[in-house]
């Protein structure tokens, strides 16, 4: 009789259990731009962003920033990490200057209107409850786009001299490269 009982009431137990787990964390919600198709990956920068408010317009103008903030920081922190490994790999004595002028450039890039910058969805709500609008938004930048982007920029760039135009640019075709071998390998 004890067997029967704690073979019966062990999973009472157990989903009384996992009800108040649940219950304390609230319900899982599943937005839009979700999962491995919005996520950046070898050929692209992706972002997603989301705004609430009680006015579309301004809904919308919040999820856009949000989305594009979400992919220049993408952006900002990939370039980085490509230039510091490159700097650190070829030795350079000036390492510290080049990467400052590198990061400089890839800001003033982000700051621009971006050439390859494509919206790839946009979905709206509204909840009558609150009178609120809630709109999400996703973007992507083709890697090599955005590169070849960067590159005709650093020719332009007055700031940088000759010698970090170049070491830059070596930078940028490095990861040029392994974006259009990783492409083609597609």
């Amino acid at each position: 009789m004890d067997m029967k009982r704690s073979a019966f009431l062990l999973p009472v137990l157990a989903l009384l259990l996992l009800n108040a787990c649940s219950s304390v964390l609230g319900t899982r919600v599943r937005e839009p731009f979700q999962g491995s198709a919005y996520m950046s990956n070898n050929r692209f920068w992706r972002g997603t962003g989301k705004g609430v408010s009680a006015q579309d317009n301004i809904a919308r103008a919040k999820a856009d920033l949000d989305a594009k903030a979400q992919l220049a920081g993408q952006v900002n922190t990939t370039m980085k990490q490509v230039a510091d490994q490159y700097l650190t790999d070829t030795g350079n004595e000036r390492a510290a200057d080049i990467a400052d002028k590198f990061q400089s450039l890839v800001r003033q890039v982000m700051n621009t209107d971006i050439a390859d910058l494509r919206k790839i969805g946009e979905k709206k709500y509204f909840n009558k409850k609150s009178g609120e609008y809630t709109v999400f938004m996703a973007y992507e930048i083709k890697k090599n786009a955005m590169l070849r982007f960067m590159k005709r920029q650093a020719k332009l760039d007055n700031t940088i001299n000759e010698r970090q135009r170049e070491i830059i640019e070596k930078i940028i075709d490095e990861e040029l490269k392994k974006a259009e071998a990783e492409e083609g390998g597609q």
